[in-house]
């Protein structure tokens, strides 16, 4: 980057040809090859100073970004187990519906420890779970009696869908990576949905009667996947959403969503953008609410940690991940 360190493009989306930066006019080719420099000493190498370069593959569509000088070790492990999951839905054939940005007033590991947990979902989420099972991530001897209903529909739901996937000869069983001595720390997995079954919408049914990848039905549940440290996706029959998480300050937050559907669905006919994107909207407007007042409570000097509870043992695998990876950058 040029001395000064100025952010060279500030749109979202678009293109160009050669970057050009605003302030000294130093002019990059796509490739990040610095081209010119204006006035320099006749010892300016422009070899020395192109733009940095940064590791990216690319899973069923989803592109994946690594900042690291060397490549995660994993990333082609993870790629080859995820890739079953998510192929089944043609993601390369879909195109962006939607896509809305919330800056949460909370730091990135309270945001990211929030979404790795569903204790929480029973009484702050009523859009989520009128589809998703509130009995997610607790033990099977463990489920409250009050939650037995949803279990016993869970259970029932889970059947019909392995029979389903079976039939179809889709990826459906829990793959749980998560070791914190990876690099690439992975969960993915198909699983089933309430109400309807077939969509993340308030009634569970379809919010895009255009289905994805010609589809034979919609009741497939949703095929999810979660990588750490900062994203999570549904693989649905109609549509896909997907979840980017980048810290901003100290105490701010960027959760960027993004809903795809059929590259030939056509908004007002095949979908209702507001349907597509109701349950979301709202389940992340109550998580900013809830991750802005951990943080006003964490940060308290009364504040005393307490200890997580047994259905919130992926936020256990998330922070002892997230130490290994400083213990690692403390190390060099």
């Amino acid at each position: 980057m040029p001395a000064p360190g100025l952010r060279v493009l500030t749109e979202r989306s678009g293109s160009v040809g050669n970057i050009v930066c605003g302030y000294h006019r130093w002019t990059y080719a796509t490739d990040g090859t610095l081209l010119h420099a204006g006035d320099q000493a006749p010892t300016f190498d422009t070899s020395c100073f192109g733009l940095r370069r940064v590791h990216v593959r690319t899973v069923s569509g989803l592109v994946f970004v690594s900042l690291a000088e060397d490549p995660p070790e994993d990333w082609e492990e993870m790629a080859a187990t995820v890739a079953p999951y998510l192929d089944p839905h043609q993601p390369l054939r879909t195109k962006v519906a939607a896509q809305h940005d919330l800056i949460e007033h909370a730091n990135w590991k309270l945001v990211i420890e929030n979404n790795r947990e569903c204790y929480h979902c029973e009484g702050g989420h009523p859009e989520l779970t009128c589809t998703f099972f509130p009995t997610w991530g607790y033990d099977r001897d463990k489920i409250p009696a009050r939650l037995m209903p949803a279990h016993e529909r869970y259970l029932a739901a889970e059947a019909a869908l392995e029979t389903a996937c079976r039939e179809r000869g889709m990826a459906f069983a829990e793959v749980e990576a998560l070791e914190e001595e990876r690099s690439t720390a992975f969960r993915v997995q198909r699983e089933a949905l309430d109400g309807a079954g077939e969509s993340y919408t308030v009634d569970g049914a379809v919010a895009s009667r255009r289905l994805l990848a010609d589809f034979d039905t919609a009741r497939l549940g949703r095929a999810s996947v979660h990588t750490q440290p900062n994203a999570w996706f549904h693989f649905l029959s109609d549509h896909v959403v997907t979840f980017a998480v980048l810290p901003l300050a100290p105490d701010r937050t960027l959760v960027r969503t993004t809903w795809l559907v059929h590259e030939d669905a056509v908004e007002g006919e095949h979908y209702d953008l507001e349907r597509l994107t109701e349950v979301w909207d709202h389940t992340n407007e109550e998580d900013g609410e809830f991750c802005a007042r951990a943080q006003q409570g964490v940060g308290d000097p009364a504040y005393v940690p307490g200890p997580y509870s047994p259905s919130e043992r992926q936020v256990e695998s998330f922070v002892a991940w997230y130490v290994a990876r400083l213990r690692e950058e403390l190390a060099r």
